[in-house]
């Protein structure tokens, strides 16, 4: 990796930094990026033993009292899914989901894993004070939210990540990076900068 990996900043965004943003965030920091991990829905929903009855947790919620709670609830169900090992991940990260909104951090990247999210983020932008005019590059790639395409996903956005991260001049460069990566990754690409 290229010296440019630990001084730009990335940010990964699901809806409720479970799977997704998290498996993502687990396979940046392994490489040495400077990654962290959001959500941007109001509540941390996850499966629950039918679909209408999600398990649904506060954003302060820690991983750990999430997987302990499973584990009162139902061992079996939630280690033969892959929840329990989820949060077992997530937990070794950092100790709980964090919500987009809430973080005053900068990034130079954010990559969000679906577009309502990619919305959701670029709607907050909207609403945030304009501080320095730094400009953050919102780059959506669409993965479902199931354990298979999250790995997928992750090793997609680290493919990216390694591709921005060797620009010199990434705001001139990104728009041709896009353009090649979109096809690799067979999947449409949005992008956006938004300014802090």
């Amino acid at each position: 990796m290229t010296d440019g990996g630990s001084t730009l900043s990335v940010a990964v965004v699901c809806s409720s930094n479970q799977n997704r943003s998290m498996e993502a965030h687990s396979f940046l920091s392994k490489r040495g990026y400077n990654v962290r991990s959001f959500g941007t829905g109001s509540q941390v929903k996850l499966p629950g033993a039918t679909l209408d009855k999600p398990n649904i947790y506060d954003f302060n919620t820690t991983y750990d009292e999430m997987y302990r709670d499973l584990m009162r609830k139902d061992p079996e169900l939630y280690t033969q899914n892959g929840i329990l090992h989820m949060l077992d991940r997530n937990r070794r990260i950092k100790p709980m989901p964090e919500r987009f909104q809430a973080c005053k951090e900068k990034f130079n990247v954010i990559i969000t894993c679906e577009e309502r999210v990619y919305d959701q983020v670029i709607e907050d932008f909207e609403t945030r004070e304009k501080e320095d005019m730094q400009p953050a590059h919102i780059i959506n790639i669409d993965i479902q939210d199931n354990h298979e395409e999250a790995t997928i996903g992750a090793f997609l956005i680290s493919d990216l990540a390694t591709m921005l991260f060797e620009s010199d001049d990434l705001d001139n460069d990104i728009d041709e990076i896009l353009q090649d990566f979109e096809p690799r990754a067979r999947r449409p690409i949005l992008h956006t900068v938004c300014f802090y």
